[in-house]
């Protein structure tokens, strides 16, 4: 499976971070926090399958993610992923945790969730790709009524090729994987920061059992003023967090 990448070179010389976005995001998303990271040492963000510029499978399964993030490592780097990608890249350290030297999972658990981003991708389906002119024509056929979920979508809109970049069919048949976590064996003995926003409930103090199962040397950590979308709202202290986390 090919993954596209957006590679930020640097001079220093610390371990190379990869990116893992989340559902419906793409490897631009997180452009800021990774040229800011990249005054340490390289960074490599990148599209998942069946989003941004990747390849399109029947899967979106978490262990076929986690291969695919194994596939884009070359040696031993440290991983951070968020949401969709935060799992992925919990299964890539379960199953390859040479490849990882440290783990940031940014507001997720390795649980099963009961919400869905079902809406997202019926909103998506509404705009008329045939007749549509402009990103606002979009937005308003789309009908999302918060303005900054309507931008994050729209940014996946490929407008002159009149097409969605991520593979909403295969999104939308995979979503009971998606909101869910596979079975998985064993543990990943490495440091490992779970991220989250401080007005978020997606890591809750009843998944602290399952993570440290699987991940003993988790530590925990909130980023007040931050929803689950923490790098978006609070990006500066987004990256002071992995930063310091990343350097101890």
């Amino acid at each position: 499976m090919r993954l596209n990448r957006v590679e930020y070179d640097s001079e220093g010389g610390a371990v190379p971070v990869l990116i893992a976005h989340g559902l419906l995001g793409s490897a631009r998303n997180w452009g800021v926090i990774a040229r800011r990271l990249s005054n340490r040492g390289p960074v490599i963000a990148v599209d998942m399958r069946n989003h941004g510029d990747s390849d399109w499978a029947d899967s979106q399964s978490y262990p076929d993610m986690g291969g695919d993030l194994a596939d884009s490592i070359d040696g031993t780097w440290d991983v951070v992923g968020h949401s969709m990608g935060g799992k992925a890249a919990m299964c890539l350290a379960l199953a390859h945790p040479g490849k990882v030297r440290r783990l940031v999972v940014a507001d997720i658990a390795p649980v099963a969730y009961t919400h869905t981003q079902q809406q997202n991708i019926d909103a998506m389906r509404r705009v008329d790709l045939a007749t549509v002119e402009s990103r606002s024509e979009a937005a308003a056929q789309m009908g999302v009524e918060d303005p900054g979920g309507s931008a994050f979508l729209l940014q996946s809109l490929d407008l002159k090729a009149r097409r969605w970049r991520p593979n909403l069919d295969v999104l939308a048949a995979e979503m009971p994987g998606i909101v869910g976590f596979p079975e998985v064996t064993g543990s990943f003995q490495g440091p490992v920061l779970f991220l989250s926003g401080a007005e978020s409930d997606y890591v809750r103090p009843e998944h602290r059992e399952r993570i440290k199962a699987l991940f003993p040397s988790a530590r925990f950590a909130k980023i007040p003023g931050a929803g689950h979308w923490l790098h978006a709202d609070r990006p500066r202290e987004f990256e002071a967090a992995v930063r310091a986390f990343l350097d101890a």
